[in-house]
């Protein structure tokens, strides 16, 4: 029995979300839908795809072996939907631009962006989704995107990640922290603190949790770096005093506001996020999109320093 398109999608969001009841969520599906999806689709190739691991499924060996296969497929189907709807629409009539970005990006730069894009092409229109770095680029891979904003460019050959500038970082503290300087010149005055990280991205030698690392002194005494996967969660837990942390302004822009959180500048630190949009190899690439990253390349002086 052949694949049929519902399994390979139901496979693919799994794979990305790590889970039945998120994938089912996603496609607005029943979980004993999703599982039958998927019990079908391992019945057809006689091999499990996924296995248990806590609360979370993850991939077996057969099934990481489908999974690129899998996204390319879904990401074809994707691409000729759109080359059709472009190809049949009516003159005047909308072209849509699905963007996945990280959250934190979605500032005033990006808003800026957003404004002169619309401006300049009143029929375009924009369908934009948050996500981490990770998971935009499985937005892109899959085809639900046709173009991504995440740090650090992705190693997947399959995508291509075009330099948009850097976000620089600095040390954030609770309000009350002991350290009152706004600038040290290294990072001895806190050499006993916990920080706060980002776990490093699987298959990725870069990522945000790599740099944490890269940065922090080698050899140094005091507790271990504690992973969080979630930028919410982080800023939390240094507002508690249980932690701090290398965030880009741009994230905790409230925070600094309302007083929160305080950012130290550390001299002999030189850490910077660097800012990527990535787009499929061989995808279609919609008229919106080429004008989208044209304004884009506009405004990315700003995104540097």
């Amino acid at each position: 029995m052949d694949m049929t398109l519902e399994e390979i999608e139901a496979f693919v969001c799994i794979a990305e979300l790590g889970g039945f009841t998120e994938a089912s969520r996603r496609l607005n599906r029943s979980q004993p839908a999703i599982s039958r999806r998927i019990r079908e689709l391992e019945q057809s190739l006689g091999a499990a795809l996924f296995e248990r691991s806590g609360r979370r499924v993850v991939l077996t060996d057969a099934g990481r072996a489908l999974l690129p296969f899998a996204e390319a497929a879904l990401a074809t189907v994707r691409d000729g939907e759109r080359a059709v709807r472009d190809q049949a629409r009516q003159p005047g009539s909308t072209l849509t631009l699905s963007l996945a970005i990280v959250g934190t990006l979605a500032d005033s730069h990006l808003v800026d962006v957003l404004r002169t894009f619309e401006a300049r092409f009143p029929r375009a229109s924009v369908e934009l989704r948050t996500a981490t770095s990770r998971e935009v680029s499985a937005l892109v891979r899959g085809g639900e995107a046709t173009l991504g904003l995440r740090y650090f460019p992705d190693a997947d050959p399959r995508l291509e990640s075009i330099p948009l500038g850097t976000e620089q970082l600095l040390v954030v503290v609770p309000a009350s922290h002991p350290v009152t300087a706004h600038r040290l010149p290294g990072l001895e005055a806190l050499r006993n603190e916990r920080w706060i990280g980002f776990p490093p991205e699987r298959g990725q030698p870069d990522s945000f949790g790599h740099l944490l690392e890269r940065e922090l002194p080698s050899g140094r005494t005091g507790p271990p770096i504690t992973r969080v996967d979630s930028l919410t969660a982080q800023k939390r837990l240094v507002q508690a005093g249980l932690g701090i942390a290398l965030m880009p302004v741009s994230s905790i822009r409230e925070e600094l506001r309302i007083g929160s959180l305080r950012t130290i500048e550390v001299e002999s630190l030189d850490a910077a996020l660097p800012v990527v949009v990535v787009r499929r190899r061989r995808g279609y690439q919609s008229r919106p999109a080429a004008d989208f990253l044209e304004v884009l390349a506009e405004h990315t002086p700003e995104l540097r320093g």
